[in-house]
């Protein structure tokens, strides 16, 4: 598979997207370095090879950016993993923009409350960052806790879902 990569620009700095031949997200973030954009796919889901192109879902973050919040919802992502991290990356998909879950209330919604640790462990593993929004999960006493792209892109996205919303 050759996948295509394209990185826009947004308010909180160089967005990289990288889709298979499917227009499907396999990874993407707040940076232009193509490294660490694939260092978030495990060694099996790695593209073969990529090139720079169009990519659908970068009309999907630009119109996110320009205030529609929905846009991201229909973009096509491709996700490798275990059948709790498969069932959780769809649930972060769930959560309304402005209406962000405590890892404690997202394990919850995995039907294990006590599962905190493992709902961290599914943020922390998700690669296609925006249109799987896990920037939608704080630590349990509401403050930000960690991002792959950075406390700053976490707080901006945060803030920018909560005034639309």
């Amino acid at each position: 598979m050759t996948a295509i990569i394209q990185t826009i620009d947004t308010p909180d700095g160089a967005f990289t997207i990288l889709a298979d031949d499917r227009q499907r997200v396999l990874s993407s973030g707040w940076t232009t370095d193509v490294e660490a954009i694939l260092g978030r796919l495990s060694a099996a889901a790695r593209p073969e090879e990529f090139r720079e192109g169009e990519t659908e879902a970068a009309d999907a973050a630009l119109a996110y950016y320009a205030g529609d919040l929905s846009a991201i919802d229909a973009v096509a992502v491709k996700q490798s993993g275990t059948v709790l991290q498969l069932t959780g990356w769809s649930q972060l998909r769930a959560i309304a923009p402005g209406d962000p879950l405590t890892y404690t209330g997202f394990a919850a919604r995995l039907d294990n409350p006590r599962a905190v640790r493992a709902a961290a462990s599914i943020c922390a593993r998700n690669a296609p960052a925006l249109f799987v929004p896990c920037h939608r999960v704080l630590r349990t006493d509401g403050t930000l806790g960690g991002f792959a792209w950075g406390i700053a892109v976490k707080k901006s996205l945060l803030a920018r879902e909560s005034i639309a919303r």
